[in-house]
């Protein structure tokens, strides 16, 4: 008995940790933690005054201040508004699912927080070792882990209409999970054409084809309507308008966080601005080139200046992107709940497999990659067509229906 007790103590030390391995491993994942911590921390500062930057464009288009009050020009009212929400009291209704309650927040800002980890948010190529620009960088399915993790973040969605025992609440979960189910195919159709140009599923791979292939490589020249039904899907996953028929107030009151308030409604604002940021660096790195620009920022370059150069270029398109997503809240107005589907069904669905079928017989055929360019207008005009057909053939029927209702009442 105890020579066996001997031996399995023995094997216990050999199979713990020393604490040289320990610290080995701690610095081997410091570059890893460091990245973590830069990017929570700029993706929380960047989502605080984002808020502010919308709420003084939409002054701006309504000829209004906005916030001016807390700070020069305003600028300390991001921080004013976290504290009101740390502050404010944490109201819990009494009718609710309280578990599914509280979960559901969280879900929703854990997931999109996730779907980030994969993204490059600076230059990957000579990037400093402490420093990568990725907190996981070299993974071959990138875009499909983003789809992924991504759409799970309807779950909160659902999970708090349902959790919150409310009529309006309920209603506007219930089209989150019909919206998201459409708008997911036409999004990740979207993006096989440009995966099949480059043939990779890596976001980092697909932005160094672009920048190594000059600015006539970006994927937005021969995929311009790829790109076009990237941002309208992407624009109905993250439910900005005029997709946002799973909040709307006129309808629903709140929505689905009609009974939130609080941090737990903070948590909710934070997965919809981050979905923004991540939906933005997405458009940048897969359609215009990430962090390239013809003379400005190119591939092989090295040094920290250089690295500074193509991080502020890729962040100035992110935030180019990002302005575009806000003049479209405050320009067009909200669609119908049937016109939202009928878009995804009957319009984007059918022009993301038809421009995929195109770039796999360019490809077939070894056709020059200008076609598909080509292709895409026709198709895009083709689609306006019949949508302006479709359009006057339902105005002519208007009036014969309402005549046949008058000739019915006599």
């Amino acid at each position: 008995m105890i020579p066996s007790l001997t031996l399995l103590a023995a094997d216990a030390a050999q199979a713990a940790p020393s604490s040289g391995s320990l610290i080995d491993l701690a610095k081997a994942q410091l570059p890893t933690l460091i990245t973590i911590a830069a990017a929570l921390g700029a993706v929380l500062g960047a989502v605080s005054y984002l808020i502010y930057v919308e709420r003084k464009l939409a002054a701006f288009m309504q000829d209004r201040i906005g916030p001016n009050r807390v700070g020069p020009w305003g600028l300390l009212q991001p921080i004013a508004d976290g504290l009101k929400f740390i502050l404010k009291e944490d109201v819990i209704p009494a009718y609710v699912d309280r578990t599914l309650y509280l979960l559901a927040p969280c879900i929703a800002a854990f997931t999109t927080m996730l779907a980030f980890a994969v993204v490059p948010f600076g230059p990957v190529d000579n990037a400093p070792s402490f420093h990568r620009f990725v907190i996981v960088p070299n993974v071959d399915i990138g875009i499909v882990f983003i789809f992924a993790i991504g759409s799970l973040a309807v779950y909160g969605i659902i999970l708090g209409g349902w959790a919150s025992n409310n009529k309006y609440s309920a209603l506007g979960s219930l089209r989150a999970s019909a919206q998201v189910i459409s708008y997911e195919i036409p999004l990740g159709m979207s993006v096989l054409g440009v995966a099949l140009l480059g043939g990779t599923l890596n976001l980092e791979k697909m932005l160094m084809n672009q920048a190594e292939a000059g600015v006539a490589g970006w994927y937005f020249w021969t995929q311009p309507l790829a790109c076009l039904i990237f941002f309208v899907a992407a624009l109905a996953e993250s439910n900005r308008l005029p997709f946002d028929l799973v909040e709307c107030e006129q309808e629903l009151v709140g929505g689905f966080h009609t009974e939130y308030s609080s941090m737990k409604f903070a948590l909710f604002f934070l997965a919809e601005y981050t979905h923004v940021i991540t939906v933005s660096f997405l458009t940048v790195i897969l359609f215009f080139g990430g962090w390239h620009f013809p003379g400005i920022a190119e591939p092989g370059t090295i040094g920290f200046g250089a690295m500074l150069v193509k991080l502020g270029v890729l962040l100035t398109k992110v935030f180019m992107v990002i302005l575009v997503i806000m003049l479209i809240r405050w320009t067009i107005p909200r669609f119908r709940f049937d016109q939202l589907m009928g878009l995804a069904w009957k319009v984007l669905i059918p022009l993301s497999t038809a421009n995929v079928v195109a770039v796999m017989t360019v490809l077939q055929f070894g056709w020059s990659r200008w076609w598909l360019t080509l292709i895409s207008g026709a198709l895009f005009l083709a689609a306006g067509f019949i949508g302006v057909q479709q359009a006057q053939v339902a105005l002519n029927q208007g009036p014969r229906r309402a005549k046949g209702h008058v000739a019915h009442a006599h």
